[in-house]
């Protein structure tokens, strides 16, 4: 997976430092942002180490993490054990799928990240927010 576009910053992007960042890709950012619509959006950085990151949380639950790369984005979903069941339910494509099984276990859930490169890529992520939502 590529890196975070901000390792090293002390603050959060900038809407155009962030636009520089993603490219073509700031398209599907929007998009997705728009389709989630989740009420609650908090850059998030636990170490400069780390770069920053995009909570979207409905209430005190954080749903997906996005973090911006130099021409994609990383999605990050922390999945219970019941919404992993839930999403084995789910038409999700068999990449998904295995990305889901081979994702680490952590006491806090299931850790499933995946890059955003095309508008293909969206589906999924839609759909385990319908999830993680629901569950």
């Amino acid at each position: 997976m590529s890196p975070n576009a901000f390792i090293g910053r002390t603050k959060p992007p900038t809407d155009d430092e962030l636009s520089a960042q993603l490219g073509a890709a700031r398209a599907l950012w929007d998009e997705l942002l728009t389709e989630l619509a989740l009420p609650i959006q908090e850059w998030n950085s636990y170490s400069p180490k780390a770069g920053w990151s995009l909570k979207l949380k409905l209430g005190k639950r954080t749903i997906v993490y996005l973090a911006p790369c130099h021409g994609s984005f990383r999605v990050a979903f922390v999945l219970g054990a019941k919404a992993v069941e839930a999403a084995r339910q789910c038409k999700l494509s068999k990449a998904v799928m295995k990305i889901i099984d081979e994702a680490p276990r952590y006491p806090e859930g299931t850790g499933v990240r995946f890059e955003i490169t095309a508008r293909k890529d969206l589906a999924a992520v839609k759909k385990l927010a319908e999830v993680k939502l629901a569950n």
